[in-house]
């Protein structure tokens, strides 16, 4: 597994910073995975990138004033899965 790095909060700071309606969702560590935070955008755009915590990812997305959920608890928003198939069929 590879651990988070510099280019990994650059790249989630950009998508934060220039997206509205941003929300995270903080992902555990799996067998394959380590811990990521998902960013979700108002119209569905996506970002995922690995943290080095669970704490880290809720104080990122507290910091940039971003709600964030576990997503064990809650899941994936629809929107990220409508913006999927809206992409896949060419009209993202």
């Amino acid at each position: 597994m590879r651990a988070a790095d510099g280019h990994d909060v650059a790249h989630l700071t950009d998508f934060v910073t220039g997206r509205r309606g941003v929300e995270g969702f903080v992902e555990p560590r799996t067998a394959v995975s380590d811990v990521t935070l998902l960013l979700v955008a108002h119209d569905g755009e996506w970002t995922r990138r690995r943290v080095p915590s669970v704490q880290w990812a809720h104080n990122f997305a507290n910091k940039h004033q971003v709600p964030s959920y576990d997503a064990a608890v809650v899941g994936i928003p629809q929107r990220m899965r409508d913006y999927n198939r809206r992409k896949k069929a060419g009209g993202a």
